[in-house]
């Protein structure tokens, strides 16, 4: 049964991840020149960059010497050009930061203008329709008030330490399972850091990063490792609070958590095999566990009731079922007139009546097939983009989207900037990242350990949620990061070694 529901993760898994992959490479931010579909070419810039990339892969394959010069450099020194390249990254990220800093729109505008204005009325009403975001609000209102500031370069910095704290836990995740991959673990988190902005966007996407990265270390602290009991409470402890937070920051980004119970319960009723060393030793662990979640949700949920900052009306919040409606209509992203109408309607059963009658006049309307295509369809506008939807939601950047500053600043926001001229080639640089990464996933598939599947149930879950309710752009995948990157490290060698013979192979077949 554990062979069949493991073949069951894996297929399932495939069957979605391939069609990112494929949506992926034919991405349109891969049009090198002008590009009528994105409106924004590349330039001089990206035709540098993949000069010096063949260079580099000619000399690699031709010259001896060269290949053992970049292995001694990135293997088998790897470690201390690992670390000094996360430095340098890290430095890189604060230079941007420093030099770029923009007021930033859409549903992150409110939440700034609420540190500042919390009696305004509009304001009011958008919490108490958006509560979720209420936890992100009294979080970033906690900080301003210590650090006496509510300037956006403040929170950006806050948002980039974050953002990095993810990819520490990322890799301290690895070093637990198998620290022979630790290098290609801190090499994945260094290209990621380098091509990602959204480190000056300070919402839940990028805030709940550590947190969903918390968790799974607390996890592999608890039941991946053979250290001491207290190494192992402490996991269980981290994994409750990070868990918890997660939740009541961005809720789905629990879908890990609930992965990690899900292949846990197989385990715990005997479907598999149990290594670990003693079952009362682990339902000690588990209390532990579920305590510390019990405890956090407590306390969190007591703290969100009683705030005293500003007056919402809870029962103005919008149901779920609205995103479920929502992630049926156009490309399956955010709906304006559905929006409009949660804010006429007066009560929570008005609202719930109004989207499910919705809902089902847009499954009829669609039929069976037609909903089918349009899921297709739904994957490709949530997953493609390796750029997160940079610029692409409605006023992303405040204010004005044209470089306007000077010198290196402005050079930097011709790369992100609506109407920066280099906007292209941030586009391809990002997309070919995540092409990458997206490769390096696809091609370990012969990797079945319980951690493995574990992240790929979680991906499938991702990927499954992001079908049903509101979707339509990639931004909503940046809460799942740390699945796809410590999923890749875990299953890079793999990936490697089965390149190398594909390379073998083909080598072979062109010479015969």
């Amino acid at each position: 049964m554990y062979k069949r529901l493991n073949n069951g993760i894996l297929y399932l898994f495939y069957f979605l991840f391939i069609l990112t992959l494929f949506f992926a490479l034919t991405s349109p931010n891969l049009i090198l020149g002008d590009n009528r579909i994105t409106g924004a070419g590349t330039t001089y810039f990206t035709t540098i960059v993949l000069l010096i990339i063949g260079t580099m892969g000619v000399c690699l394959i031709v010259f001896t010497t060269f290949r053992k010069w970049l292995k001694k450099i990135f293997i088998d020194k790897g470690l201390l050009t690992s670390i000094v390249s996360l430095v340098l990254v890290v430095l890189w990220q604060l230079l941007f930061v420093f030099l770029v800093h923009p007021a930033i729109g859409f549903d992150v505008s409110a939440i700034h203008q609420a540190l500042v204005d919390q009696s305004n009325t509009t304001i009011r009403s958008y919490f108490s329709q958006n509560y979720n975001n209420l936890p992100l609000l009294l979080v970033q209102h906690q900080l301003a008030l210590v650090f006496k500031t509510t300037s956006w370069l403040f929170f950006d910095l806050i948002t980039l330490f974050l953002v990095d704290l993810a990819a520490i836990f990322n890799i301290f995740t690895i070093w637990i399972i198998d620290r022979k991959k630790i290098l290609i673990a801190i090499y994945l988190q260094v290209f990621w850091l380098a091509v990602f902005p959204m480190i000056i966007v300070p919402y839940t996407d990028t805030w709940v990063l550590p947190l969903v990265a918390g968790y799974l270390l607390g996890y592999c602290m608890l039941f991946h490792s053979k250290r001491s009991v207290l190494f192992k409470m402490t996991g269980a402890i981290l994994f409750g609070v990070a868990l918890v937070a997660a939740y009541f920051l961005k809720p789905s980004a629990i879908i890990g958590g609930i992965a990690i119970l899900l292949i846990e319960l197989l385990q715990l009723f005997g479907i598999g095999k149990d290594t670990r060393n003693s079952r009362n030793e682990n339902l000690l662990l588990v209390l532990l566990m579920f305590l510390s979640l019990g405890g956090s949700y407590y306390y969190v949920s007591r703290t969100i009731k009683g705030q005293q900052y500003i007056k919402v009306d809870q029962s103005r919040e919008i149901p779920a079922i609205h995103f479920i409606s929502m992630g049926v209509s156009g490309n399956g992203g955010y709906n304006p007139k559905d929006a409009l109408e949660m804010a006429k309607i007066q009560t929570k059963q008005g609202r719930i009546d109004y989207s499910k009658e919705v809902l089902w006049e847009r499954l009829q309307k669609k039929g069976f097939g037609g909903y089918l295509w349009f899921l297709v369809q739904k994957q490709q506008s949530n997953t493609a983009d390796g750029t997160f939807a940079w610029v692409k939601e409605g006023n992303f950047i405040a204010g004005e989207t044209k470089p306007l500053s000077d010198g290196v600043a402005r050079q930097l926001e011709q790369f992100i900037y609506l109407y920066g001229t280099r906007l292209g080639d941030f586009r391809f640089i990002a997309q070919i990242w995540w092409c990458c990464l997206l490769l390096l996933i696809a091609w370990g598939w012969q990797e079945r350990s319980r951690f493995v599947q574990m992240l790929r149930l979680a991906i499938i879950g991702s990927f499954v949620y992001l079908l049903i309710f509101e979707g339509g752009r990639s931004r909503y995948l940046i809460q799942f990061l740390p699945y796809f990157l410590t999923l890749a490290a875990m299953v890079g060698s793999t990936t490697w070694k089965n390149w190398k013979l594909t390379y073998q192979w083909l080598s072979g077949k062109l010479t015969n």
